[in-house]
């Protein structure tokens, strides 16, 4: 069970002073950086500010002492921006605490099962498109607030191609006080780390959006126009439930949980990289279940270990689950402090840090050389999952991009796998090589390779017995796999060569393949005395069978 142990526990056996000071120092650092991030995902997601700061501190606080992984720091991501302001905007804030209630046990049940290692089963050629496809939907819902438009009274917008026909229909409302203050935001994002090593970008280009709003006669709608403040510590809410309603949150929930233990591994495992540590990856879904789940209840969104900031926990010396507690510490400490000054941020600042950020997250070099390299097939799930992801959303990519990924992985398996005669000296052939053994036309050898599955089945259907044939020789030495699909198909030639007096004769079954044929009692059916180990033996057994001499 130490696969179910958190790395608190082992971390604090070897805990020092020394250590202790490194992960307070870099626990607020996170901190400073967590906090534009949260607010500005907060609203991304269609939510108040104040739900991303209660995320960081929650689900933050609570991944971290029951983790996995030594380093990982949790709480809002972008990657569930597109997803929680569509459950919002149909379902309301409590239609969004039952679905992250749900993911949260999905993912408790997924650590408990030892699912941890599943999560590499899902093709990186959908993880790459739907990451993709999200940040996409992330540049088109900010267009609004950095180009400052209006829409129309009553006209809200939810989905991501309703938000970009929206912008377009209102593009001459742009507000070019508000282009200035974005455009500004966005350069000091960019140049900032060049310069500044150690204060945050986002935190810099926050108070420089703040000071040009408050000191220059700039008409730019900020956080306070749209939103009402509050610097109150998270407070316990339990939602109305009904069957109709769990009926409904479940693909969300089934979505957001499988986005985060994506996610969250995939941090942990760049994690383990850079500090050349191993991470618990059943525990660290049960955290992950657990953060969601208080997160919700507390007023907060879904939360997943966040790539950025676990990397920024390392580089400031961060070793143990304590940092990402004093990261969520210091943010309490914050939202009572400076919470109400948060509405002074600008909008097209907001904007701005989440452009940087669906830069960040676009994986678009990588999306480039898949393109160029990979398989057709492969290219195909990539486009498509993409374009889900932007035309509808990200649980219909999901769906059919792995739909879609099974389907072709199962054709391109099924291509592998072959049955082949024999060439013999009377065959229609124009060369026969002399080193090859020479066989009576009374047996026919098929030699199949590749695995035998539903997929590959029909492939059995093609092998031929001649009317002269007394005994077919099968040899199964390339086939690692067989299924009840492909197990019925010899069932039916074995008893179609048995109704025309032909004997079928087994060389080399390797494991897997004689543990299906001995269930199915398929071995008893043709006789065990024809299941050989090897060819020669095989070709004996033929002979006999046959009545011919070698």
């Amino acid at each position: 069970m130490s696969s179910l142990k958190p790395m608190l526990f082992t971390a604090l056996k070897t805990y020092d002073r020394s250590q202790f000071v490194k992960d307070v120092t870099a626990g607020i650092i996170v901190a400073i950086i967590a906090l534009p991030l949260s607010i500005a995902l907060a609203l991304a997601s269609g939510v108040g500010p104040e739900a991303g700061i209660f995320t960081a501190i929650v689900a933050g606080f609570v991944i971290s002492a029951l983790g996995g992984s030594s380093v990982q720091i949790a709480g809002p991501t972008a990657a569930f921006a597109t997803i929680v302001a569509g459950i919002v905007a149909r379902d309301g804030m409590d239609g969004l605490v039952i679905a992250t209630v749900l993911a949260g046990v999905f993912l408790i049940l997924m650590g408990v099962f030892h699912f941890g290692s599943l999560i590499k089963f899902i093709p990186y050629t959908i993880t790459t498109g739907f990451t993709s496809g999200i940040a996409v939907t992330i540049v088109i819902g900010q267009l609004k607030d950095f180009f400052g438009v209006t829409y129309p009274e009553g006209v809200r917008p939810i989905e991501t191609m309703e938000k970009l026909a929206a912008f377009a229909e209102n593009v001459g409302t742009i507000n070019w006080a508000a282009v200035l203050v974005g455009a500004v935001s966005l350069a000091i994002l960019i140049v900032s780390p060049m310069v500044f090593k150690k204060i945050p970008g986002s935190l810099i280009a926050v108070i420089a959006g703040i000071l040009m709003v408050q000191f220059l006669p700039l008409k730019v709608s900020t956080i306070g126009n749209l939103y009402t403040i509050s610097n109150a510590l998270p407070s316990f809410h339990l939602p109305s439930v009904t069957f109709e309603t769990v009926k409904a949150a479940v693909p969300n929930a089934f979505t957001i949980a499988v986005l985060a233990a994506i996610e969250s591994l995939l941090s942990c495992v760049v994690a383990d990289g850079m500090i050349n540590g191993k991470h618990r990856s059943d525990m660290e879904l049960v955290a992950q279940g657990a953060g969601n789940i208080t997160s919700a209840l507390f007023g907060g969104i879904p939360a997943t270990g966040a790539i950025a900031r676990t990397a920024a926990n390392i580089k400031n010396g961060g070793r143990t689950p304590v940092a990402g507690m004093v990261h969520s510490i210091t943010l309490v400490i914050v939202l009572v402090v400076l919470m109400p000054y948060a509405g002074m941020i600008p909008m097209p600042t907001i904007a701005a840090i989440l452009f940087v950020v669906a830069y960040n997250m676009c994986q678009w070099r990588t999306f480039k050389q898949l393109v160029e390299t990979a398989p057709k097939s492969d290219i195909l799930v990539l486009v498509v999952t993409f374009a889900l992801t932007v035309i509808f959303d990200l649980v219909v990519a999901i769906e059919i991009g792995m739909v879609l990924a099974c389907l072709l992985f199962i054709k391109r398996m099924s291509e592998e796998t072959r049955a082949e005669s024999w060439v013999y000296a009377d065959d229609d052939s124009e060369t026969v090589d002399e080193t090859l053994r020479k066989l009576p036309k009374e047996i026919r050898v098929y030699e199949i390779s590749g695995p035998l599955f539903f997929g590959a089945a029909d492939i059995i259907e093609h092998i031929v017995v001649e009317d002269f044939a007394k005994c077919l020789v099968l040899r199964m030495r390339a086939v690692n796999a067989l299924d009840s699909t492909a197990m019925n198909a010899l069932v039916n030639l074995t008893k179609a060569c048995e109704s025309k007096g032909v004997t079928v004769v087994f060389s080399h079954v390797n494991e897997q393949p004689m543990k299906v044929m001995k269930k199915a009692k398929f071995v008893e059916l043709a006789g065990e005395e024809n299941f050989c180990p090897n060819i020669s033996a095989a070709l004996e057994r033929a002979e006999k069978l046959a009545g011919v001499e070698e």
